[in-house]
C-alpha cells in the first residue's frame, strides 16, 4: 500500500489523516512536534477503523525516521491564523518552521512529492522548492481545489442546485487577489457567467476571497480544515491512482501564461509523480491582467522571503 506522511497534527492534518485511512488509501504517518499529539490522534484513528473495511495503517509520532520512503508528504504545520490576521503577515514565522519540516523530509523521503498547505500557501510552496532543488512537478501547492470548492458552494446556493453540479475556475494567490472567473466557470455546459447578474457575480468572487477569513471570524479560534482536508486528500487520490485529474493548485510557472519563477494558482493535471501539465487556459485581457498583479504581488513578497532564507542559513 503506499504512503503518505502528514506533517502537522492540527485540524486539517489530522482530518486528512483520517479520510485517507477510511477511504483505504495509503498507510499514513501523522508527524507534528509534540509526540503525544501526534500519537494519540494516530491511536484513536486506528481504533475507528476497526469499524471500516480499511487495511490502511495509522501512525503518529515526532521521529521523521516514521516518514522513510513516503510517496507523498503534506505539510500543514505551522501557525494558524488569528482573526485579522492575513496569510502574508504569517510568512516569517512560518517560513522557519517549513525550512525545518522540508530538511527532515528531504532526508528520509527523497522520492516524494510534496503538497504544501501551510499559509501563505504561494510563498510556502516557493520555500519548499528552494529549499529542495526538486523538479516543479513534485511541489504542489493546495489552494486552488479549496478556493474552487468555495466558489461552487457559493454558486450553488445562489442557484439551488447541489455544489457537485458547478465547475469552478479560480486562478492566481491564495489570498485577496485571487481570481474566481464566472466566464469559465459553468454549470454543465452554461457559463455561470450567464447565469447569473454582474453585481451578484462580484458578491460570490469577493466571499470565494474572504472564504478562509468568514470561517476564521465565525470560530474565533482555529480555522478549516473539513474542506482544505478533502481537497488534500482528492489531490493524493489523484495522484496515488495516476487520475489525470485537472485541479487548480499552485505550481511553479516557466513561462506559462507569460509568467516566469513564481508558484501561482493555475489548471494542472495531476498524476503519478505529482504533476504532468499546466493547462492554459484562453484568458481574456482583463484575466490576464489580474493573474498578472497576483504574480506581481507573490514576487514582491518572494524578494523578502529570499532575503530572510540567505541571512538565517
Amino acid at each position: 500500500m503506499p504512503k503518505v506522511t502528514i506533517v502537522g497534527a492540527g485540524q486539517v492534518g489530522a482530518t486528512t489523516a483520517l479520510r485517507l485511512a477510511e477511504a483505504d488509501l495509503a498507510d499514513t504517518v501523522i508527524i507534528d512536534i509534540e509526540y503525544g499529539l501526534a500519537r494519540g490522534k494516530a491511536l484513536d484513528m486506528s481504533h475507528a477503523l476497526s469499524l471500516t473495511s480499511s487495511s490502511a495503517s495509522i501512525v503518529g509520532g515526532s521521529d521523521y525516521e516514521l516518514a522513510e520512503g513516503s510517496d507523498i508528504a503534506v505539510v500543514t504545520a505551522g501557525y494558524p491564523r488569528k482573526p485579522g490576521m492575513s496569510r502574508a503577515d504569517l510568512m516569517e514565522a512560518n517560513a522557519a518552521v517549513v525550512r525545518e519540516v522540508i530538511t527532515s523530509l528531504v532526508r528520509v523521503a527523497p522520492a516524494c512529492v510534496l503538497i504544501m498547505v501551510t499559509n501563505p500557501l504561494d510563498e510556502m510552496s516557493y520555500l519548499a522548492w528552494r529549499l529542495t532543488g526538486w523538479d516543479r512537478e513534485r511541489i504542489i501547492g493546495m489552494a486552488g481545489l479549496l478556493d474552487g470548492s468555495r466558489y461552487a458552494c457559493h454558486i450553488a446556493e445562489e442557484l439551488g442546485i447541489p455544489p457537485g453540479r458547478v465547475r469552478p475556475m479560480v486562478l492566481g494567490s491564495h489570498g485577496d487577489a485571487m481570481l474566481p472567473l464566472a466566464r469559465l466557470s459553468s454549470v454543465e455546459d452554461t457559463a455561470v457567467s450567464e447565469m447569473l447578474p454582474e453585481k451578484k457575480l462580484e458578491e460570490l468572487a469577493h466571499r470565494t476571497r474572504t472564504g478562509g477569513a468568514e470561517v476564521v471570524s465565525l470560530l474565533k479560534e482555529g480555522s478549516a480544515y473539513y474542506a482544505p482536508s478533502a481537497c488534500v486528500a482528492a489531490m493524493i487520490r489523484a495522484i496515488l491512482n495516476n487520475e489525470g485529474l485537472q485541479v487548480p493548485a499552485s505550481v511553479l510557472l516557466r513561462g506559462e501564461y507569460g509568467l516566469y519563477d513564481v508558484f501561482l494558482g493555475v489548471p494542472i493535471i495531476l498524476g503519478e509523480g505529482g504533476w504532468s501539465r499546466i493547462v492554459e487556459l484562453p484568458l481574456q485581457p482583463g484575466e490576464r491582467e489580474g493573474l498578472e498583479r497576483c504574480a506581481l504581488l507573490i514576487k514582491e513578497r518572494l524578494v523578502g522571503l529570499d532575503e530572510w532564507l540567505e541571512n538565517s542559513s
